[in-house]
C-alpha cells in the first residue's frame, strides 16, 4: 500500500515570476529543514529542478514529497558535506542524473552554544568543517565538474556575525571565513561566468532554533527587542534574497553579501532605539513577508507565555 503524499495547503507565495528558473537544476544543501526547506520550495515553485542535500535521508525525503505534492520537481541525496570524497561523488551523481548544475545554495550549517574557553578542538573543527569547509567543497566541485565550463550562480548562506557572535565564536569565525571565500571566489571564477554571493540572515524564526537547549528559550524570545524593525525575520524573506541572487536580475552582482537582518547590527548601546509599534510594522514596506505556505512556527516561540510582546 502506497502512503499518501502530504497535501499542499496552498501555493508558495513567491514575489518572482512563474517559470523564472524553468529548465534549471539547483542544489540546496541543508534542504531538509528550516531555510533550506523553504528555499527549495520556492525554487521548485519557480520551475527549478531542486536537488536536496543533507545528512538525514528521512527529512530530505519528506521535503521531496512536499514539493511533489505542490507540483514541483525535486530529488534528494544524503551526504556529509564535510567529506571531500563524498562531496565529489555527490556532484558526479547530480550531473549523471540531471545533466547540469545551474545553481548552488550552500545553506547547510550548524553550531552549538558555548563560551570560547569551553570549546574543544574537536568541537571547533566540527563547526568550522560544517559551516566553512563543507561549503567550500561543494562550491569547488560544482565549479570544477560543471560551472567552470558552463557558468552558474552560487549563494552561500552565512550569518549575522558583524560585531562578533559571543557564545558561538566558532560559528562566527567560520561564517566570516565564508564571506571572505565568497569574495575571493567571485573574483577567481568570474572568468567562467560564475557569480558567487552570500546572504546573511539575522534573527530568523526558523526550525533551527529548536535545536538550542531549553535554557536558551528566554534569550531567543528576547531577540526581537534588539532589532530596530522590532521583529524576527521569516524563512521566506531569506529565500527571496537567495532567489534574487540566483536570478538574471542579479547578473552584475558578485562578491556581495546581502544582509537580511532588520538593521540589527547597526543598533548601538546608548542610542534610544524606538521600535515601530504594531500599526507601523504592518505597513507594506516592513510588513513580514509570509510567502512560505508550509512555514512552521518554531516551538520555542509557539510555547512562549501568553501576553509576551517578544513571543
Amino acid at each position: 500500500m502506497t502512503a499518501a503524499l502530504p497535501q499542499a495547503p496552498a501555493a508558495y507565495g513567491s514575489v518572482f515570476a512563474p517559470g523564472l528558473f524553468a529548465g534549471q537544476v539547483v542544489v540546496v544543501t541543508g534542504g531538509g529543514s528550516g531555510i533550506g526547506r523553504c528555499t527549495a520550495h520556492e525554487l521548485a515553485h519557480l520551475g527549478a529542478k531542486v536537488v536536496l542535500v543533507g545528512r538525514k535521508a528521512d527529512k530530505l525525503a519528506a521535503v521531496q514529497q512536499e514539493i511533489a505534492a505542490d507540483g514541483g520537481l525535486a530529488t534528494w541525496q544524503a551526504c556529509d558535506i564535510r567529506s571531500e570524497d563524498g562531496v565529489a561523488a555527490l556532484v558526479r551523481e547530480v550531473l549523471a542524473t540531471h545533466g547540469r548544475i545551474d545553481g548552488l545554495v550552500n545553506n547547510a550549517g550548524g553550531q552549538f552554544m558555548s563560551p570560547l574557553e569551553a570549546i574543544s578542538a574537536k568541537g571547533w573543527e566540527a563547526v568550522v568543517n560544517t559551516n566553512l569547509t563543507g561549503g567550500f567543497l561543494l562550491a569547488r566541485e560544482c565549479f570544477t565538474q560543471w560551472m567552470g565550463a558552463h557558468g552558474g550562480a552560487i549563494v552561500n548562506v552565512v550569518a549575522d556575525m558583524w560585531g562578533s557572535m559571543p557564545g558561538m565564536g566558532h560559528s562566527g569565525a567560520a561564517r566570516a571565513g565564508m564571506v571572505s571565500f565568497t569574495e575571493t571566489a567571485a573574483v577567481e571564477w568570474a572568468r567562467a561566468g560564475v557569480r558567487v554571493n552570500a546572504v546573511a540572515p539575522g534573527y530568523i524564526a526558523s526550525s533551527g532554533m529548536d535545536n538550542y537547549p531549553p535554557q536558551a528559550a528566554e534569550l531567543l524570545r528576547a531577540m526581537p527587542r534588539t532589532v530596530p524593525l522590532g521583529r524576527m525575520g521569516t524563512e521566506a524573506e531569506i529565500s527571496a534574497a537567495i532567489a534574487f541572487l540566483l536570478s538574471p536580475a542579479a547578473a552584475f552582482i558578485s562578491g556581495a553579501t546581502l544582509r537580511v537582518d532588520g538593521a540589527r547590527p547597526q543598533a548601538r548601546l546608548g542610542w534610544g532605539m524606538q521600535q515601530p509599534d504594531e500599526t507601523v510594522r504592518q505597513r507594506a514596506a516592513v510588513r513580514p513577508f509570509e510567502g512560505f505556505h508550509r512555514a512552521q512556527t518554531p516551538r520555542v516561540f509557539a510555547a512562549a507565555p501568553a501576553g509576551r510582546e517578544d513571543a
